[in-house]
């Protein structure tokens, strides 16, 4: 496979940047891991205001995760006047995400110049090692000529 290269020479600056505007991000205490072009993971560490009722973290708390990995690898090819949406995915729970941490793994397998495809896996980490929780088809939608910058107040 050839490797994916980035439409601005500024792409890793522009991923970071973008990251720590997600206020989704800043509430879960996720950390971006891994930043490369077409692949970006993102994990969170376990904490009870992440869990569902059995003490596993939340279904909705995976798919958030699994989302930002994937648009952000998405992203990280995209030219430097752009912006990004995620138009669909299709998350399938695999096991119960019972671990002390939990990773999601971003990454492209078919760039567009409109609408690009992602693979996302999440992982938990924990006693047992990690293990995969999830699995996500996603797509994402290009907005050309809107910078990804914060809204203007």
């Amino acid at each position: 496979m050839t490797a994916l290269q980035p439409g601005d020479p500024d792409w890793e600056t522009k991923v970071r940047e973008s990251f720590a505007r997600q206020g989704i991000m800043t509430t879960l205490g996720a950390e971006l891991t891994q930043v490369e072009p077409g692949l970006v993971e993102i994990a969170v560490d376990f904490r009870d205001g992440l869990s569902q009722q059995h003490g596993f973290f939340h279904a909705g708390v995976t798919s958030t995760l699994m989302d930002s990995a994937g648009g952000y690898a998405a992203f990280s090819l995209f030219p430097a006047d752009s912006s990004i949406l995620t138009v669909e995915f299709k998350i399938n729970l695999l096991a119960p995400a019972e671990g002390e941490r939990l990773l999601a793994r971003g990454r492209v397998y078919k760039p567009g110049r409109t609408l690009t495809l992602c693979d996302v896996e999440g992982f938990v980490i924990g006693p047992k090692g990690q293990r995969i929780c999830a699995k996500m088809q996603q797509t994402l939608m290009r907005i050309d000529g809107r910078a990804d910058l914060p809204a203007a107040g």
